[in-house]
């Protein structure tokens, strides 16, 4: 892609000269033979062409890029100037009729001093110097901004897809722990337990490997986790879970939301129908609202947060940079989470 579009710009440089040059030639109202044009095209087009790519392709990657000879670079420049113009001037001193001769504003031939086309064919020289260098910096600019772009874009994606694996596991140790509780207890909540977490993992691995899902799927998603650990308390758990708007296919980043409701139940009271873990969701079309509040347990002594929130706020940071704010409160008795994303 990038060779496709330097090649279009060096082509359409090239048809604007040629354009250029035909409009003189018609302006001028002079009649040409197709000998003078071939002669004025022909020696003249590769001569600027060779100076054109003689330090687009040479002098600018081996003394700039490479090298860092910008002294040696300038005196490059300067002697491929002048031998350029030298050897337009002996062709003109060869083609005196073709290439000298031109009509006067009053319509009698003149010719042109071979001293002044001299100076000339040094100026023409060093436009196409300038053109050539200017054009070489800018594809090159634009042509490293593309790929700084695709490797910050490829370093998001592998970051993104560590703090995904990261989840997962983490998600999975404690499910885990909670069923092997169930199991060593020989509750008769195992088999659905065991039931339940197969269809949150199937979610896990198949679903949220889309890049977004809708956020009725994420919310399902959330509800049978709840349902899960619900299966680990003898009369079940103290949940209130409220959900307002419009709840539909909006897109959201899978297994955004489930960080923060596996926080609750790992750090909070979740048995305390007093003080039961608090979620609510509001959505429209454009906002979604999320938050929960759990009362803290004090026997347990895990810093709150852990793997789940640092992974949750840093896939945050990636995928909805100025489009999410999160607040935590944490208080001596309660721990909220509250998120406000742009979707």
């Amino acid at each position: 892609m990038k060779s496709r579009n330097s090649i279009v710009i060096h082509l359409l440089f090239w048809l604007f000269i040629v354009l250029l040059v035909t409009a003189i030639v018609i302006y001028s109202k002079e009649r040409v033979s197709f000998y003078d044009l071939a002669v004025n095209f022909g020696y003249s087009g590769l001569i600027n062409i060779s100076i054109f790519y003689i330090n687009y392709t040479l002098l600018i990657p081996l003394l700039i890029k490479e090298n860092k000879k910008y002294g040696l670079y300038i005196i490059s420049i300067i002697l491929l100037m002048i031998m350029m113009s030298l050897i337009k001037t002996v062709i003109a001193s060869l083609h005196v009729e073709t290439i000298l001769r031109h009509l006067s504003s009053s319509g009698t031939v003149e010719y042109l001093p071979i001293s002044t086309y001299a100076i000339s064919a040094l100026f023409i020289s060093g436009f196409f110097i300038v053109v050539s260098s200017l054009l070489k910096l800018a594809i090159d600019w634009f042509g490293n901004e593309r790929t700084q772009r695709n490797l910050e874009s490829e370093k998001k994606e592998m970051e993104l897809q560590f703090l995904k694996s990261q989840l997962n596991p983490h998600f999975l140790f404690n499910s885990l722990n909670n069923i092997y509780s169930l199991a060593y207890q020989k509750s008769d909540k195992t088999a659905d337990a065991i039931l339940k977490l197969s269809e949150i993992m199937r979610y896990m691995i198949y679903e949220s490997n889309d890049s977004w899902v809708s956020l009725s799927k994420e919310i399902e998603y959330v509800q049978s986790f709840i349902e899960l650990q619900k299966l680990r308390f003898k009369d079940g758990a103290a949940v209130e879970f409220t959900m307002n708007g419009e709840i539909d296919n909006q897109q959201i980043v899978p297994l955004i939301l489930i960080s923060f409701v596996e926080n609750a139940f790992k750090h909070g009271v979740a048995n305390d129908p007093k003080n039961p873990i608090k979620i609510n969701i509001i959505a429209n079309q454009k906002i979604l609202h999320f938050s929960i509040t759990n009362k803290k347990n004090k026997y347990n002594k895990d810093e709150m947060g852990g793997v789940g929130l640092n992974n949750v706020e840093r896939r945050l940071q990636l995928l909805y940079p100025d489009r999410y704010k999160l607040n935590i409160v944490n208080s001596a008795t309660h721990y909220t989470s509250e998120l406000m994303l742009d979707i």
